[in-house]
């Protein structure tokens, strides 16, 4: 054997096999497997998925002779099936926590009321009205059990849940997650009308004295064997696990089955009851410093919250993140108008920030703000809380270089030297900058400002002196930066502009950006301070916006149109298409997301925008694509097919192109014939992808011809076309952009691999002049579209097949393959039910064939020759031929339901004399349910069982 094939070789037998799934009805014919199936370290399915199949199936309807749907027979069979769904969960000893994490509301009523039933409850008696003392004590903690989990599920309901994300809107999935919110509802309604008595109930259990028993798996093998019993009095009554009095006491208390206590927890929630409640003989000493700070932020003493901050910092007791809400608690008062709590924020923040350079945390842009403005109380404050937030003496090498390191970057940030000369010339800074830091941090000074001789000593008569004018304008210009608040900036540039008359203010940032076309009108505004207002104002709300701060861009533009509705009509205009732009992009952001429809009046307003004729407003080019998008998102077709006027088709080559998309949608029902509108849209995107060529003569005297891409042939250029066509959203407007893409790619001569797509015989099968269009391009626009649309939703199977062939299509049959099966899974329940027809299509199929061939499964290329509506024996008997195959091989034979292969692989095995192998194929073609005298729904069941359990596998191999 050469050297290359036994490394193959090894490769092969190192392959981990993925071992078969156990069905449900395995159980019901071996007892013995399911206690086996608990035991192993990671059972597939889990305890939990075996409740629902098992509860799921003993409560399928049946139909009767006259076709009518009767409700589940009460026969044997359904009979185990729900004693084993209690056995499952007697195995999980009956830990709600568990169950309620991974059953439904309706799954679970169904199994505690199987309980109540087999503890020999008395249906349609009240358990408020029976005596738990007299019961026997299996029944009495299934009573207890029952009302345990009534209330916890009302408790649990009460709470908001997030909504998962839809995925592609199938009508039986959907059908079936409707009937299951009714159900849930409908059972929620019944145990909040019981709720009173399922609470006395529970209040009755606290005062029992004796101890109760709750069912394990065999005592529920008793109860299924005794079927002469009365009232449950039998040996399983006083058998099972045993539930002393206190531990039943613990379970009503905490809704948990075992006695665990999370210590953290418990402790959490005495510190919150504290806080709420404090007992008369509560003493301050005796409080927790969680419950100090609560208590004196509802009287007021905020001085004393800053007392026990300046002490944490000490003890680090009080965690970061509380500390930061009480901050943020006093920030929204004083915004509120409080202006008394400015002070107090910022020596709150004040001391968090010390806290946090202890820690190795950088200073927060809170504190950098508050301390724009420095003052001598500031700074006296500031090294008092650094003074007693440090023990010398006991305080590591580490944290003292942290705050001389900070002390030396305040005093760097200081522009007032009479500041610096405060921080300098204070013991903490002497203690812990050792004399070479103190000189060279005076050279820096000095370098900064060469003709100020500084000294380390403070100098008394400096204290007085006002800072100076191009200090306060160094500062206004920051604040000017950093605050989104229109109130504040109007008032700092009168300020500024009360200062210097020669500077143009709207420079200040270069990230400052106007677009061009509005630009011009505002730069030509003549008065210096109006200028700079509205330039700065519609700068920044133009970064809010692009940020996604919608409510600050909103204010920021409001008062801008404020501003410029007093002596500019053009201005105003620019600043309403601005807001509607805003009002477009908030909605989206927000409810849109949700699909919900946007207000009618937002509607009329992108209406009145797309008719706007008004001469000499500058118009941005986003806002007109925005509204397009707009329409198409929210399905607006009827106005761009039959309202939009003629003039803004001409005009507006993205209301043109809306319209054609609008129209293809509508007709998309009707016959082919009728689709003129799609040839038209055919036509536009042709001309935008073609390239306009000329002819060059080279140095050489050779003619060349030159291509280019970016060409006006068309009504837009094609990066225009794409930045537009991801502003869209809408599922069946963006299959129809595909369709148009793949059918335009699969027009080149050279084409080996077709890609498949929805609705593609809508478009025209050729172009008149192939050498005009750039189909490079459009290769390339096709793979940036379908990474676009499964951005939008990843669950659409007909973009996911797209992708797939595009893999196929340039030989990465790997991932052409995880394409392949991520499009069966999303519409199949991950293959829990058979994958519809037209989405795993012959060709679909041969191509995931070919890609199992060409990786060398020849094995998978066997077993999914099956799956074509006629078998291909030619390919599969050629792939099990090949004995270099890099799949489990015969660990998938357990997954071939046609008898032929079968029966050809044990004539192989036979032949090559690998009598393992050869075995395993005769106990695969054994199996009673492949036998050709069966009813033909019994082997298609066995065909989709096996189809369900190769899928499976070959997701968990490729995905």
């Amino acid at each position: 054997m050469s050297a290359e094939a036994a490394d193959r070789e090894a490769a092969t037998s190192s392959r981990p096999c993925t071992p078969p799934q156990t069905c449900w009805f395995e159980f019901l014919l071996e007892e013995s497997l399911l206690e086996k199936h608990l035991r192993k370290p990671c059972p597939d399915p889990a305890p939990v998925q075996l409740i629902v199949q098992f509860l799921e199936q003993a409560s399928k309807p049946s139909v009767n002779e006259q076709n009518q749907v009767q409700p589940p027979p009460d026969n044997k069979r359904n009979r185990i099936l729900k004693l084993l769904a209690l056995k499952v969960a007697a195995y999980l000893k009956w830990d709600l926590d568990i169950l309620e994490k991974s059953l439904s509301v309706p799954v679970l009523n169904m199994l505690l009321n199987e309980l109540l039933c087999i503890s020999k409850v008395p249906p349609g008696t009240k358990h408020v009205d029976m005596d738990l003392a007299t019961l026997p004590p299996t029944t009495a903690m299934a009573i207890l059990l029952y009302n345990r989990w009534a209330i916890r599920t009302i408790v649990q309901s009460s709470f908001p849940v997030k909504q998962a994300k839809p995925g592609p809107p199938q009508l039986s999935v959907m059908n079936q997650m409707q009937q299951e919110k009714e159900l849930t509802e409908n059972i929620l309604k019944v145990l909040k009308e019981q709720a009173a008595d399922s609470i006395l109930v529970l209040e009755a259990a606290l005062k029992l004295n004796k101890d109760l028993y709750v069912h394990t798996m065999r005592t529920l093998d008793l109860l299924a064997m005794e079927p002469g019993m009365v009232n449950g009095e039998t040996e399983s009554s006083t058998a099972g696990l045993k539930v002393r009095t206190e531990e039943m006491q613990c379970q009503i208390g905490s809704l948990s089955l075992h006695c665990t206590i999370d210590e953290k927890r418990l402790a959490g929630y005495c510190q919150a009851c504290d806080v709420l409640v404090l007992s008369s003989d509560s003493t301050s000493q005796q409080l927790t410093p969680y419950s100090q700070v609560h208590i004196c932020l509802r009287s007021g003493s905020y001085q004393e919250v800053i007392q026990i901050f300046i002490e944490d910092n000490l003890t680090l007791s009080l965690p970061v993140q509380f500390r930061q809400s009480v901050l943020r608690e006093l920030f929204q008062k004083a915004q509120q108008g409080n202006e008394a709590l400015d002070e107090i924020c910022f020596k709150v923040c004040a001391c968090n920030t010390v806290r946090d350079i202890l820690e190795g945390r950088t200073i927060s842009v809170q504190f950098n703000q508050l301390f724009l403005r420095p003052n001598k109380e500031k700074i006296d404050f500031l090294l008092e809380v650094c003074s007693r937030s440090i023990n010398l003496e006991k305080a590591s090498e580490s944290l003292k270089g942290n705050m001389a390191a900070f002390l030396k970057n305040v005093c760097l940030g200081l522009d007032d030297l009479q500041y610096v000369f405060m921080i300098s010339s204070h013991e903490l800074f002497i203690t812990l900058l050792k004399d070479e830091e103190q000189k060279l941090l005076v050279d820096q000074m000095r370098k900064r400002s060469p003709r100020v001789n500084l000294c380390i000593k403070p100098v008394t008569s400096f204290y007085d002196i006002p800072a100076s004018a191009s200090v306060n304008i160094g500062q206004l210009e920051h604040q000017l930066i950093l605050s989104v608040d229109p109130w504040r900036i109007r008032q700092i540039l009168i300020e500024l502009h009360g200062m210097t008359s020669d500077r143009q203010f709207w420079t200040v940032s270069n990230k400052w950006e106007v677009p061009s076309v509005y630009s011009g009108v505002i730069l030509g505004i003549k008065d210096n301070l109006t200028r700079d207002l509205v330039y700065i104002l519609m700068a920044k709300g133009l970064h809010c916006s692009t940020v996604k701060d919608f409510s600050h861009a909103k204010q920021l533009f409001a008062a801008c149109l404020e501003l410029v509705t007093e002596f500019s009509p053009k201005l105003r205009q620019v600043m309403l298409n601005e807001m509607l732009l805003l009002d477009i992009h908030t909605h989206e952001a927000g409810t849109g997301q949700a699909g919900e429809r946007p207000p009618s009046d937002l509607i009329s307003r992108v209406r009145g925008y797309l008719e706007m004729r008004l001469p000499d407003i500058p118009l941005r080019q986003v806002i007109a694509e925005e509204c397009v998008a707009f329409m198409l998102n929210w399905r607006e077709n009827e106005y761009l097919t039959l309202q939009v006027p003629a003039f803004l088709l001409q005009s507006n080559p993205y209301v043109k192109l809306g319209q054609l998309l609008a129209a293809t949608c509508k007709e998309l029902p009707g016959p082919k014939e009728s689709r003129r509108t799609a040839k038209d849209l055919w036509e536009v995107v042709v001309q935008i992808c073609s390239v306009s060529s000329q002819h060059k003569r080279g140095n050489d005297g050779r003619v060349s011809l030159i291509k280019q891409r970016e060409s006006t042939l068309g009504i837009m250029y094609r990066s225009e076309l794409l930045s537009f066509i991801k502003k869209l959203r809408e599922p069946l407007v963006l299959t129809i952009i595909l369709s148009l893409f793949v059918k335009l790619h699969n027009v080149r001569e050279d084409i080996v691999n077709d890609i498949t797509a929805e609705h593609i015989s809508i478009w025209p099968s050729s172009i008149p002049n192939l050498q005009s269009v750039d189909f490079e391009a459009v290769a390339i626009t096709v793979k940036e579209l379908v990474r676009y649309t499964l951005s939008i939703n990843p669950n659409n199977h007909s973009w996911l097949i797209i992708q797939a062939d595009i893999y196929f299509a340039t030989n990465q049959y790997s991932a052409a393959l995880h394409y392949y099966l991520q499009a069966g899974a999303v519409c199949s329940d991950f293959f829990n039910k058979a994958v519809p027809p037209d989405v795993y299509t012959d060709q679909v199929i041969k191509r995931m064939i070919k890609c199992c061939s060409l990786l060398n499964c020849h094995t998978q290329v066997a077993i999914l020759c099956q799956f074509l509506r006629e078998i291909d024996y030619k390919t599969a008997f050629k792939s099990l031929q090949e004995q270099n195959s890099h799949d489990a091989m015969d660990s998938y034979y357990d997954y071939i339901w046609d008898v032929t292969i079968l029966e050809y692989l044990t004539y192989l095995h036979h032949k090559r004399g690998e009598t393992d192998k050869r075995q395993i194929a005769i106990k695969a073609i054994g199996q009673t349910e492949l036998n050709a005298s069966n009813p033909e729904e019994v082997l298609q069941l066995a065909a989709q069982r096996r189809k369900k359990k190769f899928l499976q596998a070959m997701a968990k191999l490729y995905f």
